[in-house]
């Protein structure tokens, strides 16, 4: 079984091109998603979170708005926070990968955030990342409700810069120039890792995959 790892800097389009992979049949782990599964009611990560950051649950899950406002610009909590998470995400992925091995799948996309940052690139057969001019990430990134230009600067000072991801990336997607480009480019990349990709997902699935984005 091949591992792609798959990454983007905020607001560089990974989540619109982690959906194009699984239309195009490609099972797609999304670490975002584990943690929030985590937090919700009834979550392994809930009562450890609790725990360690008081007044931040709210009927049996944690509120994440008000955990955010905790960590965000505390790198201590923020430390304190991750040696709690990043254990139970491991595990979690682990799980992903033994029950496609079992199944005898080809090839596994893992979207995580911050790929490279946690050295995770290092257990993957291949890395990819989706990348837009900076102009396209700044407008995508601040038309998201309450982000101001200080948050904004925030996050991108804890991520890797975007041009370090590129250089160290094994392929790289652009998500600026139209839909159809990024998913012909997707395209591309997945059938190098599993060439079988072209007989099992033909042209005509781009046209309608996209339109519906």
């Amino acid at each position: 079984m091949k591992i792609l790892g798959l990454t983007g800097s905020v607001g560089m389009g990974k989540s619109t091109a982690a959906t194009m992979v699984r239309a195009m049949g490609v099972p797609v782990y999304d670490a975002d998603a584990a943690v929030h599964r985590m937090m919700r009611r009834g979550g392994i990560a809930v009562a450890k979170v609790a725990a360690a950051f008081p007044g931040v649950e709210r009927n049996g899950a944690i509120d994440r708005a008000a955990l955010g406002k905790r960590v965000f610009g505390d790198e201590p909590a923020m430390k304190r926070l991750e040696a709690i998470i990043h254990p139970l995400v491991r595990a979690d992925e682990n799980a992903f990968l033994a029950a496609h091995r079992r199944r005898k799948t080809r090839l596994v996309v893992m979207d995580v955030p911050l790929l490279f940052e946690s050295g995770r690139d290092k257990r993957y057969d291949a890395t990819m990342v989706v990348t837009a001019p900076a102009f396209i990430q700044r407008d995508r990134v601040m038309a998201r409700a309450g982000m101001t230009p200080a948050r904004f600067a925030a996050i991108l000072a804890r991520q890797m810069p975007d041009r370090e991801k590129r250089k160290r990336a094994d392929f790289i997607v652009p998500s600026g120039l139209g839909r159809a480009v990024t998913w012909r480019a997707l395209r591309a990349v997945l059938r190098k890792l599993d060439p079988k990709l072209a007989a099992e997902n033909p042209d005509r699935v781009e046209s309608r995959a996209c339109a519906n984005w």
